[in-house]
């Protein structure tokens, strides 16, 4: 999942046109799997990616499921008629994204939230590999952000790529393995979320001073952006040194999936040199799955870590740091969150 952010005006819903071929770059091309896109045929190109544009409300009498039927476009002939295969696959997306109660509800009639997630399933019904959202949780109230950003990580999960633009950065944080962060001046940064997504950079693009806290709840830790006050903008920029300092910390996990663990334990794989020691056991009477990880590693390693583990579903994770980090040159001591 990658997270778009940026003041308005910064061009991030241009950017987005430009990626699908909607405008033209200036100079470049958007590649999929190194083919320009404009050399690839529409009804290919469009089996492959979807977009889904903001939901502000339609004044259309269609039905949820005929509106998801829609999204079968690109997979039926120009002059052929939907069969029962393209109202299966209609029907699928809405239940993957737990909306068919709402397949006789008629658009007009529905809320920003549930017109958003019919959205999402109509471009799900073409069966994509790539999903591309223009500001998919902007307007709804909490629950219905939530019931968005909750099918984007389900869909993330089962092997989608999502790419979504964005208001919100503790959506970033909390959601986004990868974080694009747009200036008004034209200057970007692309990376791990939380080397993107941090105080300085807020300040620097949007011109507000802001901090990022840590919530914890029984199960994880949970960021949160908060402004405080408007001031000058500057230059993004990755800040190398905090991401190269030395961190000691327990990574306790609990996943609520056993199909997950292998997922875990790929990401656990890619920092395996860092690892002192690990201690894992499935505890099968309430289908849970639990690993206890020690890592010494820089503390950006040991951050994006943590953030690919907490958009994983049903995934539960926390670091413990010690109060009081052994004497070391390249280490500063940390305090318990």
């Amino acid at each position: 999942m990658v997270a778009i952010l940026g003041p308005n005006g910064a061009g991030k819903t241009t950017l987005l046109r430009c990626i699908m071929g909607f405008l033209r770059w200036n100079a470049g091309a958007s590649l999929l799997d190194d083919r320009d896109i404009r050399d690839i045929p529409y009804r290919e190109l469009w089996q492959t990616v979807a977009y889904v544009p903001q939901a502000r409300g339609v004044a259309s009498s269609s039905t949820a499921l005929e509106m998801v039927l829609l999204g079968r476009g690109s997979r039926v002939g120009l002059f052929a008629k939907p069969g029962a295969a393209d109202l299966e696959a209609a029907q699928q997306a809405m239940r993957r994204l737990h909306i068919e109660h709402l397949e006789s509800k008629r658009c007009s009639e529905m809320s920003g939230g549930e017109l958003q997630m019919v959205l999402i399933a109509r471009a799900l019904a073409s069966d994509p590999h790539i999903l591309i959202l223009d500001e998919p949780e902007s307007n709804l109230d909490f629950k219905n952000q939530l019931l968005v950003l909750n099918a984007m990580s389900e869909l993330t999960a089962s092997g989608m790529t999502c790419i979504f633009n964005t208001h919100y950065p503790a959506h970033a944080l909390q959601r986004a393995g990868k974080a694009l962060l747009l200036s008004k001046g034209g200057e970007s940064l692309f990376g791990q979320t939380h080397a993107v997504v941090t105080e300085r950079n807020i300040q620097k693009a949007f011109g507000v001073r802001a901090v990022i806290g840590e919530l914890e709840t029984p199960s994880n830790m949970v960021h949160d952006v908060v402004a405080l006050e408007i001031c000058e903008r500057g230059s993004v920029e990755s800040d190398a040194e905090e991401q190269a300092r030395r961190e000691l910390a327990v990574v306790s996990i609990i996943s609520q999936d056993f199909e997950i663990s292998s997922q875990i334990n790929e990401l656990l794989h890619e920092v395996s040199q860092h690892i002192v020691g690990r201690m894992g056991m499935p505890y099968r009477d309430m289908g849970l799955y639990i690993i206890n990880v020690t890592l010494d590693a820089p503390a950006g390693v040991m951050q994006a870590l943590c953030a690919k583990l907490n958009v994983l579903p049903g995934v539960a994770v926390k670091a413990t740091y010690p109060r009081e980090t052994a004497s070391r040159g390249d280490v500063q001591p940390k305090k318990e969150a």
